[in-house]
């Protein structure tokens, strides 16, 4: 069984999964759709990746401020939530993911990706640090 990891955006949803010994992340892919009411191809394309990680469990990152309030994208992102805990019957829980989008940046920085590619990976190396961030929190509870 694995955790999946998904950083919700308005046009994009980025997938990652732990893997069987939930102590690593691992980009999957990035779910594009061109319309962000558009839900139905998103939602249907993320129940098939969770039969094909067998995945138990999923982390959504919940974008609050940065002074931890919450604003119009938590807002979707809750009801978001809720329509992928009807689809899937798996349990959803929130994850902080300020600064993982910023993360995700520098890293692609650090590494070389041209400021031009970049925008092409940044959501699923943001859903990789939202997973870890919580795969993280998860064995230091222990």
């Amino acid at each position: 069984m694995r955790i999946m990891g998904l950083d919700f955006g308005s046009k994009t949803v980025g997938v990652a999964v732990s893997d069987e010994l939930y102590l690593t992340a691992q980009g999957v892919e990035i779910i594009r759709r061109e319309k962000p009411g558009k839900l139905r191809q998103t939602l249907a394309r993320i129940e098939e990746l969770i039969e094909e990680y067998n995945v138990e469990s999923i982390v959504l990152g919940f974008p609050k401020n940065m002074n931890g309030t919450e604003g119009e994208r938590c807002e979707k992102t809750l009801a978001f939530k809720e329509m992928l805990e009807k689809r899937t019957k798996l349990c959803v829980e929130l994850w902080d993911e300020r600064l993982t989008t910023v993360m995700a940046d520098k890293t692609m920085m650090e590494v070389g990706i041209r400021r031009e590619n970049r925008k092409k990976y940044v959501d699923e190396i943001a859903a990789v640090f939202i997973l870890q961030g919580y795969l993280d929190a998860r064995e230091n509870r222990k």
